[in-house]
């Protein structure tokens, strides 16, 4: 069942947030405590390089994935303190089509586009 209010689908898309940065950090540790159980020579090791790409791969999408949780979280602030939906570049309401999108917005698409901050595929 679809979310029925924007502080439903905040709480919906903070859980989401919150499972995949506890995936990430049981990912990093578990191949942290692999890694120090054996002898390690990436540059020898035909693993070795794959092993340190998917690290590094693991630790940038943990650090989208706190980076996104802060933006759901300060949306839910805005929610509580009833500025939630207004853009902060022109102060307009943003159109609800772009809060079900991406419910941690902060500015119109214009606004958005004009500040550099839009997301690229």
């Amino acid at each position: 069942m679809p979310p029925t209010t924007y502080a439903d689908l905040l709480a919906e898309r903070v859980a989401q947030a919150e499972a995949q940065r506890g995936e990430l950090v049981a990912a990093i540790e578990q191949m942290r405590l692999a890694r120090s159980l054996t002898f390690a020579d990436d540059e020898h090791d035909p693993e070795g390089s794959t092993v340190s790409l998917d690290q590094a791969r693991d630790v940038a999408l943990l650090v989208r994935a706190e980076q996104t949780l802060a933006e759901l979280r300060a949306a839910q602030q805005r929610l509580a303190a009833g500025t939630y939906g207004d853009c902060e570049g022109c102060g307009r309401a943003i159109p609800p089509e772009r809060l079900r999108a991406r419910p941690e917005a902060r500015l119109c698409v214009p606004c958005s586009a004009a500040s550099g901050t839009a997301r690229r595929p």
